[in-house]
């Protein structure tokens, strides 16, 4: 029976879409789903700690946000061009997303900055992806950080402040085109709390890019294809996970793009492996998860592919469900908003 995007509907108030962070990364609201019983309960982020044991593993995506997002002109006319970088390619070159896509044209320069990074676009495909090759003085990175935006949603209208708001506080890897917001509401004193406490920490990487937000625009949500995005398991920390599920802990992934990263390199009874490529993975209801026992995540926009994740977890009904009531209770949602725990 196929599923419309139109079942992945609900209403929100504009005024509930968070344009900026809490002050205390924990002192978010915390939603806390019971896939057994359907109980909910209204906490905040910090008492999750009442909600996980010794013996389960936190699993965390550590990528960190570049300032993906380039302003700049066309070298011959001035005409001015938007770039959002995707996923490094090669060396130099970058898979982007220009706006506006007809002015970037294969053989088309631009330059950003006082001449900072010069781009020049490879190839065109479908949708405004380009690929282009930068040239520049020194190293790539410090002329990215000169020049480049945090690629902030469009629906947050307001300056961020602190550019550090926009990642989590432990994100390592530099290569994401947004954050995974889910971890935005860690702490390094509640991380220690957790693990103080016998919860194990392990580490994956996937840099988002515009598989996790790219919109669905099929009526069939079956007929959706997934941009690939770039992950990473190491030995040790699939050996963690392994040894948790093991001993009876749960895997508590935290976000969408960390569990994508699970169930990519899963076996059909859990086992999960190392290794690192391209996952175009899409989790919808109607799949069997493999590896993830509960998740840690925010309230997503209406007829994503994240909403249609954690409905393939805790059912499309139950989910809209608990929307509803976060609507009626005022929680904030999306990047900056909320979280929920799925248990």
């Amino acid at each position: 029976m196929p599923l419309h995007t139109c079942d992945f509907d609900y209403q929100l108030p504009e005024d509930l879409i968070a344009q900026t962070p809490v002050q205390r990364r924990d002192q978010s609201r915390l939603l806390v789903y019971h896939r057994d019983t359907k109980a909910r309960e209204h906490r905040v982020f910090a008492d999750i700690v009442e909600y996980l044991r010794a013996g389960d593993v936190l699993v965390v995506n550590d990528t960190r946000v570049i300032p993906a997002r380039l302003l700049g002109n066309k070298l011959d006319t001035g005409g001015k061009m938007e770039f959002l970088l995707l996923k490094r390619i090669e060396g130099d070159s970058w898979q982007a997303l220009a706006k506006p896509a007809r002015r970037a044209q294969p053989g088309t320069r631009f330059v950003f900055g006082d001449n900072d990074l010069i781009a020049e676009v490879i190839t065109a495909g479908d949708d405004g992806l380009r690929t282009v090759r930068f040239t520049y003085d020194g190293r790539f990175e410090e002329a990215l950080d000169r020049v480049g935006v945090m690629p902030l949603p469009p629906y947050i209208h307001q300056r961020l402040a602190d550019r550090e708001r926009y990642q989590t506080v432990y994100a390592q890897h530099q290569g994401s085109a947004a954050a995974p917001t889910a971890g935005l509401h860690f702490t390094p004193e509640l991380l220690e709390t957790l693990q103080r406490r016998g919860v194990k920490l392990a580490r994956v990487l996937l840099h988002v890019g515009l598989g996790t937000f790219r919109p669905v625009a099929v009526d069939d949500i079956r007929q959706h294809k997934m941009h690939s995005e770039y992950y990473s398991v190491t030995p040790e920390a699939a050996a963690v996970i392994n040894a948790a599920r093991a001993g009876g802990g749960r895997v508590v992934a935290v976000g969408t793009t960390s569990a994508r990263v699970l169930e990519t390199v899963s076996t059909p009874d859990g086992v999960v492996h190392s290794g690192q490529g391209d996952t175009n993975i899409f989790i919808y209801p109607g799949y069997a998860f493999k590896a993830v026992d509960a998740l840690v995540t925010n309230f997503h926009l209406p007829h994503s592919t994240l909403l249609m994740m954690i409905s393939a977890l805790a059912g499309r009904e139950e989910m809209l469900a608990v929307y509803r009531e976060a609507v009626e209770l005022h929680y904030r949602f999306f990047s900056f908003g909320d979280a929920m725990l799925i248990l």
